[in-house]
């Protein structure tokens, strides 16, 4: 009888240890997302068509990246029986984010966005040097479906306060919308991106040690392989599918959100306040829906949350103020808790049950999921500032300001609620396609 089947638990220290990376992780997904289309067409000069470029086409490189580094992490495994490696290269992210943000005086417009484009890959290479191999660890342990959601739920909620954290601070350190103010805020936050990364790496071979380590299988196989693999397995592209609008729609949110607190509610300030009502439930939100996920399941927990995200998106165009607009943000919050960890933790859920199906490549499905997530970060910030270029939003520099034609406001509050609404329902179509919680269900009751 396999340590799955007897149902190993994690220890609480190992666990604690390991989301503490997702501290780290949460910086960069945040500071980017929120800030960087923002800093590029009010600080820098970049119109909106070229901000949205600079963001998207970085991650393009993503998609063929990340299943190359799951492949090369699987090997890895299998000659050296962990994924350490390209966890200490990942450590040098911090680098690249204080490189993004610390742009010459000298440069605005397309120098600026080549600038920012530049270490923006230079980011997402290390980012995936991290992420890659960090998620894979809930697949190599040899644990059961319950427990691979507790891992995935200590690391939500370490993820959730490194969003947080990051999230209200980062638009408070460069309120004044300066770039010494920028370059300062990144630098500060490579920090704590550093220290949470080396906690995390000691976290993974403490969990690895204790749990077992589930090597992947032998046979040889490219990257190519490994993504035509993945995209056979019916369940993981549903899931995979799903995933891509959901990151896309939480993402630009985040993007959006800047754009809405100061030409709809009038008062930049505001982002900092919006992202505490969004990320500050999700800490308690993360272990409750770890609760709802015993009782009915992820798969029904994942749909739920999506259908209250697209009714929230959908409600600024009621045109309230500012207080039920934080109370509209604090559901958004607790909806996005419930999106990250019943997703995240079915990634493994389908790996385990391509292992029972003699195809155990841990690293190859992470690598597509990923790439997934990197895709969706991008597409859903170009989406918006595809809206603003539609509408004629006028992009400035540092210190001035210009007077937006009415058809830019009407464009970044249509991108900021309907687009993000259609692109969530699009992610609940897919999921739905999702069946193995269904069978695992009627397995239970057999």
């Amino acid at each position: 009888m396999t340590a799955q089947q007897t149902g190993t638990r994690t220890r609480t220290g190992d666990l604690i240890a390991y989301a503490t990376g997702s501290i780290g992780m949460g910086v960069w997904v945040t500071v980017p997302g929120l800030l960087l289309l923002y800093f590029l067409t009010h600080t820098l000069g970049v119109t909106p068509f070229l901000a949205g470029l600079t963001l998207l086409l970085p991650k393009i490189i993503d998609v063929v990246v990340h299943p190359y580094l799951g492949s090369r992490s699987d090997a890895a495994a299998r000659r050296s029986g962990h994924r350490l490696g390209l966890l200490r290269v990942g450590l040098l992210l911090a680098v690249a984010m204080a490189g993004m943000f610390t742009v010459p005086a000298g440069l605005s417009g397309a120098g600026a966005a080549l600038w920012v484009g530049g270490w923006f890959i230079a980011g997402n290479l290390l980012f995936a040097c991290f992420q890659v191999p960090y998620l894979t660890t809930p697949s190599d342990l040899r644990i059961g479906y319950h427990e691979r959601t507790r891992v995935f739920m200590f690391r939500m909620l370490f993820l959730t306060l490194g969003l947080l954290g990051a999230g209200v601070a980062a638009p408070a350190l460069v309120a004044a919308g300066e770039r010494g103010d920028y370059a300062r805020m990144a630098v500060l936050l490579s920090g704590i991106m550093v220290v949470s990364g080396l906690v995390a790496v000691t976290g993974v071979r403490r969990l690895t040690a204790h749990a077992g380590f589930r090597t992947p299988a032998a046979d040889a196989h490219s990257t190519l392989g490994d993504i035509a693999v993945a995209w056979r397995d019916r369940d993981f592209r549903a899931l995979v599918l799903s995933y891509l609008f959901t990151g896309a729609t939480t993402h630009l949110f985040l993007a959006a959100l800047p754009f809405y607190t100061e030409h709809v509610l009038g008062d930049s300030k505001l982002t900092a306040v919006f992202m505490g009502a969004f990320l500050g439930p999700a800490v308690v939100a993360g272990p409750v829906w770890a609760r709802v996920s015993r009782r009915i399941g992820k798969q029904r927990g994942l749909v739920i949350c999506q259908v209250v995200f697209v009714a929230g998106s959908l409600a600024p165009l009621l045109g309230y103020g500012v207080a039920p607009a934080v109370a509209v943000v604090v559901v958004l919050g607790v909806a996005f808790a419930g999106l990250q960890l019943f997703a995240f933790s079915m990634v493994p859920d389908a790996v385990a049950a391509a292992e029972a199906r003699g195809a155990a490549r841990a690293g190859a499905y992470t690598g597509v999921w990923t790439a997934t997530e990197a895709t969706g970060t991008a597409v859903g910030p170009y989406v918006y500032s595809a809206a603003l270029a539609l509408g004629g939003f006028i992009a400035t520099t540092e210190g001035r300001t210009v007077v937006q034609p009415e058809s830019a406001h009407s464009a970044l509050l249509a991108g900021f609620t309907v687009v993000p609404a259609i692109l969530m329902a699009v992610a609940c179509f897919f999921q739905l396609r999702w069946t193995l919680d269904r069978s695992r269900n009627r397995s239970t009751r057999s």
